[in-house]
């Protein structure tokens, strides 16, 4: 059956590929698969080029919002990627979306995929993966019904929430500042482009508003990360034996080569403790290595109670797993930047600069303290008190002053 699925699928992405670009389209994508087998760098384009070509910035759609109903409940159009499993981001925008259900707000989630493949293709992947999530999974391409508000989520998402002639305000959810995720060039400046799309952005942490706001003229607020203690928490009895990277190759702003090399120093100075991974499958490091992939949260909470520190680096907006460490007793140990200290603001990350040995010192330094228990303790009762919640109403004040309610 899965197969057949499959097929199904693959007969609706090439289907959909060859009406909205051709059997030229089609056989160009046969060539990027071919030339991805054989090694060569190409990547099918993050956005539709068709979106970008209608995209006037100069000459933005008039805002438009349907009057709000006598009881308040608003309707809220999300546009995102479809979600990879174990993707930070898309957690955060479906904590998002679900505390806006729960106070009786409706919420559509239209699905932005350039490979080809329908909405209903990607649901029983998001409803399994997000349960509390009640809204329709619909097709962006299909467009969308008014709202009061619509929400980009990504930069590449920013298009059709510019170019869809729907009503409502628009919004984006910003979790890091994304032309960063490139070298400087088109895409990059295709990614910033959006921030100047005259949308009121919503970020995840203050640094990224501050940015936006001095640098681009962007009107943003911001929600402070929040945790999920019920999920990440020390358990008793367990014996910590080693340290804890984060590893993500295929996300070069989490720095993989530093973190790696420090692994490498480290190890070397305590050849008696377990270096763990996980995020992706790297492949071994040595005797006292476990890699453990991508992993469940549940999973996840076991490896950083294993653990006395975390290694966990990230060259952009921070992302939710020092706070997640933090939880479970485990002390990340971060590379050294503003946008880290201004997100993060807790007495308890150890800073370093980023360097191999730098790095390397910092976790010798954590998993040689004095009475480690008790710093684990206080470690996490500091983020104890973090709940997503905040960041719920926070949005939901935004949207509310947004709106003149």
């Amino acid at each position: 059956m899965r197969v057949v699925q499959q097929l199904q699928r693959r007969a609706h992405q090439v289907s959909r590929i060859v009406r909205d670009q051709g059997v030229r389209g089609l056989g160009a994508r046969a060539l990027h698969t071919a030339a991805r087998r054989f090694g060569a760098d190409a990547e099918v384009f993050p956005v539709r080029l068709e979106d970008v070509r209608a995209a006037d910035l100069g000459a933005p759609r008039p805002v438009v919002v349907p009057p709000v109903p006598a009881d308040g409940r608003l309707t809220v159009n999300w546009i995102s990627t479809p979600p990879a499993p174990g993707s930070g981001g898309h957690t955060t925008m479906f904590r998002l979306v679900e505390h806006l259900e729960s106070l009786g707000h409706t919420c559509r989630l239209y699905l932005y995929d350039v490979y080809g493949s329908r909405a209903v293709d990607h649901e029983p992947g998001i409803r399994s993966a997000y349960p509390g999530f009640r809204g329709p999974v619909l097709d962006v391409l299909d467009g969308m019904a008014d709202a009061h508000a619509v929400f980009a989520t990504a930069w590449m998402t920013a298009y059709p929430a510019f170019n869809d002639p729907c009503a409502g305000k628009r919004f984006y959810l910003v979790q890091d500042y994304e032309p960063w995720f490139f070298p400087v060039g088109g895409l990059s400046a295709l990614a910033e482009n959006t921030y100047r799309m005259g949308f009121h952005g919503f970020t995840a942490g203050r640094f990224l508003a501050d940015k936006l706001r001095t640098e681009l003229g962007m009107a943003a607020d911001h929600f402070d990360f929040g945790c999920d203690a019920d999920r990440y928490h020390v358990r008793a009895g367990v014996p910590r034996d080693g340290v804890v990277f984060y590893a993500r190759r295929l996300a070069p702003r989490r720095a993989i080569e530093i973190g790696l090399l420090a692994l490498e120093i480290f190890a070397a100075k305590h050849p008696d403790l377990h270096i763990h991974t996980y995020g992706e499958k790297i492949g071994s490091l040595g005797p006292r290595h476990v890699d453990h992939g991508l992993v469940t949260p549940d999973r996840l909470n076991d490896i950083y109670n294993r653990s006395y520190a975390g290694l966990t680096l990230s060259m952009t907006n921070v992302s939710l797993v020092p706070h997640e460490m933090l939880a479970a007793g485990c002390i990340p140990v971060v590379n050294d930047a503003a946008h880290n200290r201004v997100v993060l603001d807790n007495n308890y990350v150890r800073y370093a600069p980023a360097t191999p040995h730098d790095l390397a010192r910092a976790l010798s330094e954590v998993v040689t303290t004095p009475d480690f228990a008790a710093l684990s303790r206080t470690a996490s009762t500091s983020v104890s008190s973090r709940s997503w919640d905040a960041a719920g109403h926070e949005l939901e004040k935004l949207l509310r002053r947004s709106l003149d309610l």
